[in-house]
Order: structure tokens, then sequence, then C-alpha cells
């Protein structure tokens, strides 16, 4: 039916009854089955599309209240605007507006690595970048708020600081907070897109070999640094058996059968166990059950008596590389370039090589699958060769740290 919508018509609107008012065109009145009255106003967008944006309930509003409503969206249909559209982004602002505290950059880092990277080995790495490049730059920002200038402007400011490879791991850890994000939010789009990296995978391949000098600084280094208790033998441990930083760092006793250490597949890359034999040097770094721990088993290298394993890798590096520039200026030599962790791993690679030690031998001891063995897996397999390897690396080490008359390692020593 048609006639001009007032409260009179209204009241006499029946279930199912709809209203046109000869008016506004587009405002309707229609009584819903329940017998409560909605108005309405409906109309056709640029596409044609017949929409209807709801004014509102008879009751909550009067019907001179929907026909002062119903004459503003008809004024913004008049200027080709679409009410529905606009209501929809009008009310995802408020509610990102609402929400804000939890739609920084901070809370959307913090809920990643709490749900997502807290589960990853490489956790402290990924909370590390975060907490030293992301946050301190974009960290306050609102998530739907973060542009590409502010991704490529904090890249600048890591490339300066760190280089720009450091800066291509922050961009690393980032994507993957963002795209994690993404799945989660339809409102969110990462803005982080192909073309930030600042080096190519090739430069990226880190080839850091330390040099006989470095090895012999690390050491002293060492026994001065102010550092856990349990950070040098951890330390000599990465070099002494080629391991990765959290594989010897989540070392624990039960792990240890009398001179082998197997690494459990679990916490292996290759998803292997890893033999691992102990050479008396690398024993000698294990040291016994600390004082008043009552467990069976205990993690080897812990800053809290044995009951986690240690952890504090950023700390306790800057500080070893604190005292390592210490000694080299009060020598007068060059600040040593930069190092990691890992870097020792390729360092008793390298060393291994120099001690004659056969490649097949050598790969094995780091774990790194040889083609053309046979498909059932025995980590004993090779044991003795290993155990040969590891000595003559252990006795290259030694060379190292005290060389003879004219700083002349003689490998034949160390074989």
């Amino acid at each position: 039916m048609q006639g001009k919508i007032v409260k009179t018509k209204v009241d006499k609107l029946q279930p199912g009854e709809i209203l046109y008012d000869t008016e506004i065109k587009g405002f309707i009145a229609r009584a819903l089955p329940s017998g409560r009255v909605s108005y309405g106003f409906r109309y056709r967008n640029g596409d044609g599309k017949s929409k209807w944006f709801g004014l509102g309930l008879h009751g909550s509003i009067t019907a001179d209240e929907a026909r002062t409503l119903a004459k503003k969206r008809a004024g913004e249909v008049a200027d080709d605007r679409d009410p529905v559209t606009e209501r929809g982004d009008a009310r995802a602002e408020a509610a990102k507006a609402k929400n804000a505290d939890k739609n920084t950059v901070d809370a959307v880092l913090d809920a990643f690595v709490k749900r997502h990277a807290s589960h990853l080995r490489s956790s402290d790495q990924v909370e590390h970048a975060f907490d030293a490049y992301v946050r301190p730059k974009i960290g306050s920002k609102s998530i739907y708020e973060v542009k590409r200038r502010d991704i490529v402007e904090m890249l600048d400011s890591v490339a300066d600081k760190a280089g720009p490879v450091k800066a291509d791991k922050v961009l690393a850890h980032l994507r993957k907070a963002f795209n994690w994000w993404a799945a989660r939010d339809d409102e969110f789009a990462s803005p982080i897109v192909r073309g930030m990296a600042r080096t190519k995978p090739k430069e990226r391949a880190r080839k850091r070999i330390l040099t006989d000098e470095e090895i012999r600084d690390v050491w002293k280094a060492l026994e001065t640094a102010d550092v856990p208790t349990c950070y040098p033998a951890y330390i000599k441990m990465l070099l002494l058996t080629a391991t990765r930083r959290n594989e010897a760092a989540d070392m624990s006793s039960a792990e240890i059968d009398g001179d082998v250490w197997t690494i459990p597949g679990e916490r292996y890359k290759n998803k292997l166990d890893h033999a691992v034999p102990m050479t008396a040097q690398a024993k000698a770094l294990i040291g016994s059950k600390p004082e008043g721990f009552k467990g069976a088993s205990w993690f080897v290298f812990s800053s809290t008596g044995g009951k986690k394993a240690f952890s504090g890798f950023s700390k306790a590096k800057r500080e070893l590389d604190i005292e390592i520039a210490k000694i080299r200026k009060a020598e007068g030599r060059e600040k040593m370039p930069r190092w990691t962790l890992h870097d020792l791993r390729r360092t008793a690679r390298s060393l291994m090589s120099r001690a004659k030690v056969p490649a097949d031998h050598a790969e094995r001891v780091i774990g790194h699958v040889i083609g053309g063995v046979r498909e059932t897996y025995d980590r004993y397999e090779y044991l003795d060769e290993k155990s040969a390897a590891l000595e003559k690396l252990a006795g290259l080490v030694e060379l190292i740290l005290k060389p003879p008359a004219g700083n002349v390692v003689q490998l034949g020593a160390a074989r």
C-alpha cells in the first residue's frame, strides 16, 4: 500500500503489510511477522543493485525520526554515494578504534609469539628481532595504519646498524607475523611486498670461518667475559662437537651414555637421532649433577641449576664480543669482524679438513646426509669414524690454542 508514513498509519499495519511513502521514494515501513514495524530505505547503487538500509524499529525511533533519516539517505544516493557501504566502513573503523590497544603492532607481535613463535626452536631469535628492531620503530602503530614506507624505513635502520643480512632476517620474521595475523583478520592486508629484501639468497649464504687467532681470542675472552658460568663450556662444546646452537644448549644428562651423546631426532634438523662421540676434551665440559638438583635428568648447560636449558644467547654473545674487542684493542689489533655461534660449526668442519679427516666422515659428524647410504638408519653407524674425526678436531684445536714455537700448527700431531 502507499501513503505518507505517519504514526497513525504505522500503528494499523498488520504482519506482512508494507507501506510505501509517497513523499520520499524508497522510504518504507513494513510489519514483521512478529507484529513489530521496521523502517527502511531502499535504493539502487551505481551498479544498479537494489540495497536496503535499515533505519530502525518503530518504538525505538518515531515515524518522523525515520523520515528524517530517510531524507539523509536519499540525499546521499543523489550525490552518488552508497549508504550501506559507507555504514559498513564506518562500523569497521569504529571497531578498529574501539580495539585500538589490541590492534597495535606490539599486540599482534605478542599474540604471534605466544601462539606460534614460542613453539619454534628459533623463538629467541624471533623475539630479539622484534624487541630490538621492530617494536621501537612501529610497535605503537595500529596494524591497519602500517604502510610500506614504514617497513622500508625500519629496514633502512636495521641495515645501517647491523647490516643488510640482519635486515632481511628481521623482514622474514615480521613477514611471518603479518601473514599469520592476516589469516585471522578480514580487515588486515600485509604491507610487506616482494622486493623489500636487501640481499639475494646467494649473498645471504654465510661463509664465515674463524681464523686461528680468532679462536684464541674467543677462548681468552671467555675467561673474563661477564657471562653465565655455563657459557664458556657451552661455546667450547659447539666447536668441539660441530653441533648447532640449540642442539648443544638443550643437551641433557639423559642423552649421554658413556662416551656417546645422542641428540634425539625430534630436536635434530634431519629428524633422525644423531650420535656424537665425546672426546676427552668435550666430556670435561659436561660437569657433574648440579648441587641440590633432585631430578634424574638435568640440562648440562643451564643458568638455573639444571632446571632449564640455557637460552640467553643474545646477551651473553654481546658480552663476549665486548670482551674480545677489549682484548684486541689492548693489543693494538683491529676489531674482530662480526661472527655468529653457527660460524663455530662451520669452523669445526673446516678444521676437520685441515686435520685430514675424510670428507664423508666429516660430513657424518655434522649430520649431513651422505648420498647412497642404505635406507635403514643406524644411529651408531660410522661411530668409530666419527670418533676419530672428532679426536683429530680436538687435537687441532689444542694446537691452535697452544701453538708450537713460531706459531705453526703441525697437522701431523693432530692425527
